[in-house]
């Protein structure tokens, strides 16, 4: 099991990481991170669809927090999940109160890292919401397909090389 803490500070509350496999999350833990992507993916955005896809069991989760409140989260799949050549990043979402405040950056960077340093894995592959393009690509990730529709919403694939 892996997890630790990172901590950084905004200009107000420190901001805390943690990253575990399934079987490591409590019954909190699960029900915090469903409840985050449920409350943005399906009632925010309107697209009724199976959140539950049995990837989760696969993931590692990354969980961030300002106090004791989880804020945002993504889940990494390895290498075989969602793409054959490439482990991904998906299910990125930041609660709407804790938006504009340049937390995704470091969301994003503690997914990257770890599939860098526990996988070595040498790029990583997205689908990602098409209005976040540029966001992806501050992070250097790359477009790599036209655009498509998953669930209703708009979507690029898109590739970060790590060499």
């Amino acid at each position: 099991m892996l997890t630790w803490n990172i901590i950084l500070y905004d200009k107000m509350n420190p901001v805390t990481f943690q990253i575990k496999p399934f079987d490591a999350l409590t019954a909190f833990e699960l029900y915090e991170l469903l409840k985050l992507r449920t409350d943005i993916f399906v009632v925010e955005q309107q697209c009724p669809y199976p959140e539950l896809d049995y990837k989760d069991y696969k993931a590692f989760h990354v969980m961030m927090y300002c106090k004791d409140e989880m804020i945002g989260c993504l889940r990494l799949l390895p290498r075989g999940v969602s793409y054959p050549e490439d482990p991904s990043i998906g299910r990125v979402a930041i609660k709407a109160s804790f938006r504009g405040k340049k937390l995704g950056t470091p969301l994003m960077k503690q997914g990257i890292g770890f599939i860098k340093k526990q996988w070595r894995a040498d790029s990583i592959r997205i689908s990602g919401q098409l209005y976040l393009k540029r966001f992806y690509e501050s992070m250097s990730f790359q477009q790599v397909s036209e655009e498509y529709l998953e669930d209703g919403i708009p979507h690029i694939e898109m590739l970060l090389e790590l060499k």
